[in-house]
């Protein structure tokens, strides 16, 4: 029996994926390692082949470029495992927290207590810094027991989940036939808010498992890149306008939750689009707000009243100082660059 399935989305990634892999590989037979090669153009392959025949819990698989959604498609698609998780080639896991997880998901298998999502926390590794930040959720999320939406906390401001604290099991993904739009970046926020809400049964083990590099110039997080990327964020954001179907979800923390998800993902791009200024930048602004208004009005009617989505839109170059002092706060609270 495969525990856990982890996909490896590799683009270009010779310099970081040995290191990742070796720091899974320790997983044993209970955990398949799915290193994906999205039509990488350096020696990525090579490096992937040399670990599966290294490991025996190592596969390479090469696909043509589809970019990180389509990347992460191909791990679900192969996955053996009962649980499935997502580590980018250039992040990496903590040995211990790693082997606590293992236990715990056995743990949970042998009592015949299976769990939709297993969340743990997550650490900024920021390149050149030695402070570390780690995201995790005391006294919002019961700590290892089973739970529902029903016995979590209330979230607070800069206190939330990401692809990175996220195991989920691989059936309900299958289930609710989860698919990551291909060429695309930003699809972590798909990830997440998505399968949430098929979700009931969660447990959270308060360990910081992942390691989240960020710092790099060429990260798809950075401000510069965002802003050339812009299209693409927006696509993502209008997905999660789309989906959310505020008269279908009846667990009001779940509710509670996707709206705060929404909101900062609306907020941040509206403070990017503000940020660069262009009048094609602001009429992209306007566009946004125009299909969330047409396309989901009660989503609109209830984000237009929040504080952070007043600010940031604000008319004139008054408004663009406000939202581009929003956007900073919004950095350090939510781990951009």
């Amino acid at each position: 029996m495969t525990l856990l399935s982890i996909a490896v989305p590799s683009y270009n990634s010779e310099q970081y994926l040995h290191y990742c892999v070796e720091a899974l590989s320790i997983g044993g037979d209970q955990v398949e390692i799915l290193i994906i090669n999205d039509g990488s153009r350096d020696h990525t392959q090579e490096v992937a082949e040399q670990l599966a025949q290294k490991h025996s819990n190592v596969r390479a698989i090469y696909q043509e470029n589809k970019g990180h959604g389509g990347a992460v498609n191909t791990g679900l698609r192969e996955a053996k495992g009962l649980y499935f998780k997502v580590v980018d080639s250039d992040d990496w896991v903590d040995s211990r927290a790693y082997l606590k997880v293992l236990e715990t998901l056995q743990m949970l298998e042998e009592a015949a207590t299976p769990v939709d999502a297993f969340i743990t926390n997550f650490v900024y590794e920021k390149e050149g810094s030695n402070r570390k930040r780690s995201m995790s959720y005391p006294k919002v999320l019961p700590e290892e027991r089973i739970f529902t939406w029903e016995d979590i906390g209330n979230f607070k401001t800069g206190q939330y989940m990401m692809m990175h604290s996220l195991i989920y099991r691989t059936e309900l993904l299958r289930k609710i036939q989860f698919s990551l739009p291909e060429h695309t970046f930003y699809v972590d926020n798909i990830f997440v808010f998505t399968p949430l809400q098929a979700v009931e049964k969660m447990y959270y083990l308060p360990v910081d498992f992942y390691r989240y590099l960020i710092g790099r110039e060429d990260q798809s997080v950075n401000e510069e890149i965002m802003i050339s990327r812009i299209d693409q964020q927006l696509a993502v954001n209008k997905i999660l306008i789309k989906e959310m179907r505020i008269d279908q979800i009846r667990e009001e923390k779940l509710l509670q939750y996707l709206l705060n998800h929404v909101e900062i993902t609306s907020v941040i791009s509206s403070a990017l689009l503000n940020k660069a200024g262009s009048r094609a930048h602001m009429e992209k602004k306007r566009e946004l707000w125009a299909y969330m208004k047409s396309e989901n009005p009660a989503l609109y009617r209830l984000l237009r009243k929040t504080k952070l989505s007043r600010m940031v839109n604000q008319p004139g170059y008054p408004g663009r100082k406000l939202s581009n002092g929003i956007y900073r706060l919004a950095r350090r609270l939510y781990g951009f660059n």
